[in-house]
């Protein structure tokens, strides 16, 4: 449930907000946040970017001045962001990280619209129509077991899933199969070296981990119609999606994810309703056409 955020009415002055991690000169969070202030003529707003190393944010955000409205976190510092919640958002408390603080009056909030983004960003790629409509959806795989793939478990979820197989190089992480229990979802586990001939043929697949990471496609077949989602909007297409191109299957880019978790955090920080089209604009002309 979305809270409002700080908000710049009448007599309120200059405000600053950043994103903060390890590393961070590749984020693209001062692009979509400042393409967001200047469309909503939030003229005395700033967004900064922060190198923060891991064990370091609780100094950090104690040390913000009063006109600090908000914080984008990334790797490594979800954990610690949401342990320095006083008010926690469910889906924060669920997936058991939080990329956004927003001040309020007692403190700071804590929330993750990793998921808000993950699930938009999966509807605009068609994966409501790969699943199949009605009370028997195709079942998903989600690459991976770590917090993206528990923000991922809770998309799905919000998309009807019911199965979801996690496919891993190792071993599944105990949270993120107690998560999947805890909504209500079957998940089954397989590794890279089962080969796939064992990892289904899903509506959906999701890939919550790095370039490079990924398990082989060839031998993978999916459904007509499947859609496969990476998490990676850089270097784009990676070698992965590539090969699921060649196989004709419809590959995203995580840039939709990254959009529309901004999206929500923009709202949250200002209580404004975000400009998602000058947001998305301003995302494109950064990371170029996916094509």
């Amino acid at each position: 449930m979305l809270s409002e955020g700080a908000h710049d009415g009448p007599g309120a002055g200059p405000r600053r907000a950043g994103v903060v991690g390890s590393p961070i000169a590749h984020s693209l969070s001062p692009v979509l946040h400042r393409a967001a202030y200047e469309a909503l003529g939030l003229t005395g707003w700033s967004f900064h970017r922060d190198l923060v190393e891991a064990g370091d944010l609780a100094a950090y955000v104690m040390g913000l001045p009063e006109d600090w409205a908000g914080l984008a976190v990334t790797m490594p510092l979800k954990e610690e962001a949401l342990a320095l919640g006083d008010v926690v958002g469910e889906e924060a408390a669920l997936v058991g990280g939080a990329n956004t603080l927003t001040r309020h009056e007692g403190g700071w909030r804590a929330d993750n619209t990793d998921v808000h983004g993950l699930e938009t960003a999966l509807r605009a790629a068609g994966a409501e129509e790969a699943l199949g409509a009605g009370a028997d959806p195709r079942p998903a795989t989600v690459v991976g077991s770590g917090a993206t793939a528990r923000s991922a478990l809770l998309a799905l979820r919000g998309l009807g899933v019911r199965e979801v197989g996690l496919l891993v190089r190792d071993r599944a992480r105990p949270e993120t199969l107690e998560l999947a229990q805890r909504l209500g979802m079957v998940a089954t586990t397989s590794q890279y070296a089962d080969g796939p001939a064992s990892w289904g043929g899903p509506g959906v697949v999701v890939s919550t981990v790095p370039g490079g990471a990924t398990p082989p496609v060839d031998g993978w077949s999916l459904p007509e119609g499947a859609v496969v989602f990476d998490v990676v909007y850089a270097g784009w297409p990676t070698p992965w999606a590539a090969d699921w191109r060649v196989s004709g299957v419809h590959v995203a880019r995580g840039d939709g994810m990254l959009l529309h978790q901004a999206v929500r955090q923009v709202r949250l920080m200002t209580g404004r309703e975000a400009p998602v089209e000058a947001m998305s604009a301003a995302l494109a002309a950064a990371v170029g056409p996916a094509e």
